[in-house]
C-alpha cells in the first residue's frame, strides 16, 4: 500500500499530514486538540484497502503542525462557555472557519480538488464549515458524534469536567487522566482496547506535550456559534453518525443535524459514547462506504 508523510505549508498554518491507498481521497478530520494518530492507522489502512486515498493530518497548534507563539489571548474555559451560553462574543485566535480552510488548502497542496470529508467531533464542526463555505471541496460529508451548534446541546456535567480537568505535570500523569476521559466519555458496550489506547496517548504526548492547541481549539468552536439557519444549504451527500451513550455531545444534536441536512442519512448507534473504538469499525466503515459509492455515482450522473 503507498503511504506518504509530509508537512504542507498554507496560508496561515504549516500543516503535517499523513497519507494512505490511492483512490477517491477521503480526508479525515480530529476532534478537540486531538493529533492524528488518534485516526487509528489500522482504520485509515482498512480505508484505503477498499479503494481511497485516506488523508489524515495534525490540525494548527498541535502534533507535529505548528503552533502559534506568544502569550494566549483568550478567555478561560468556563469563562468562555458561559459568555457563549448568554450570547457573548468569545475571545480567541481563530475560527473554525479558518481551521475549515486549512482542510481545503491542505487537499489543494496534495492535487486534491475535492474529497469525501470525514469529521469527528470538533472535526465535524469543521466538516460542516467546509460544506457551507467551500462546497466545492465536498464529495460527501460524514458527520460524526458533533452538533449543529446550538446552547441547546450541552454535555452532561461530568463529561465537561473530565475534557477541562487539570492538567498533568507529567507523562505518566498525562496518559493516565486521557485514559480516565475516555473512561468517563467513552462507549458503555463497545470499550477502546486499553493498551492500543494507552499506546495511541503515549505517542502523541511524546510528539507534542502542549495544552495550547486544546485551548485553542475549544475557543474556536465556542467562537464560532450556531450553524442550525445555514445547515439547509448543504448540497453534499450526507451520512450522521451518533451514540445512543454520548455524555459530551447528546443524540438530540446528531438526530437534529440528520433533520437540518436535506437527504442526509441518519445512523445512531445503540451504547456508542463520544470515541470510535475497533469494536464500532464494522458498523461505521460500511455505512460510510455506501455514502462514498453513492455520491460517485451521482457526481457520474
Amino acid at each position: 500500500m503507498q503511504t506518504a508523510s509530509g508537512v504542507a505549508h498554507l496560508s496561515n498554518a504549516d500543516i503535517a499530514y499523513d497519507t494512505f491507498g490511492e483512490g477517491p481521497p477521503v480526508l479525515l478530520v480530529m476532534g478537540i486538540g486531538a493529533q492524528r494518530v488518534f485516526w487509528d492507522e489500522r482504520l485509515c489502512r482498512r480505508i484505503a484497502a477498499l479503494g481511497f486515498r485516506v488523508i489524515r493530518f495534525d490540525h494548527r497548534d498541535i502534533g507535529e503542525s505548528s503552533h502559534g507563539t506568544g502569550p494566549l489571548d483568550l478567555d478561560p474555559p468556563l469563562k468562555a462557555l458561559g459568555k457563549r451560553l448568554v450570547g457573548a462574543p468569545v475571545r480567541g485566535p481563530y475560527a473554525l472557519s479558518d481551521m475549515a480552510r486549512d482542510c481545503v488548502e491542505l487537499l489543494a497542496h496534495l492535487r486534491e480538488p475535492q474529497a469525501h470529508i470525514v469529521g469527528i467531533s470538533m472535526g465535524g464542526m469543521i466538516a460542516q464549515h467546509i460544506a457551507l463555505e467551500f462546497p466545492a471541496a465536498v464529495a460527501s460529508l460524514t458527520l460524526i458524534m458533533t452538533t449543529p451548534g446550538s446552547r441547546r446541546f450541552l454535555p452532561q456535567p461530568h463529561a465537561i469536567k473530565a475534557l477541562l480537568g487539570r492538567r498533568a505535570s507529567s507523562e505518566a500523569e498525562a496518559v493516565q487522566l486521557r485514559l480516565d476521559t475516555f473512561d468517563i466519555i467513552g462507549s458503555p458496550a463497545y470499550p477502546m482496547e486499553r493498551e492500543r489506547l494507552t499506546a495511541i496517548i503515549t505517542e502523541a504526548y511524546r510528539r507534542d506535550s502542549s495544552v495550547r492547541g486544546f485551548m485553542n481549539h475549544f475557543a474556536a468552536i465556542l467562537k464560532s456559534g450556531d450553524r442550525t439557519a445555514k445547515l439547509g444549504a448543504v448540497s453534499a451527500p450526507t451520512l450522521v453518525i451518533h451514540g445512543t451513550a454520548d455524555p459530551l455531545v447528546p443524540l438530540a444534536a446528531g438526530r437534529a443535524l440528520a433533520r437540518l441536512i436535506p437527504g442526509a442519512t441518519w445512523l445512531p448507534i445503540a451504547g456508542m459514547g463520544h470515541d470510535f473504538g475497533e469494536a464500532l469499525w464494522p458498523m461505521m466503515t460500511p455505512a460510510m462506504e455506501q455514502l462514498w459509492q453513492r455520491a460517485t455515482a451521482r457526481s457520474a450522473a
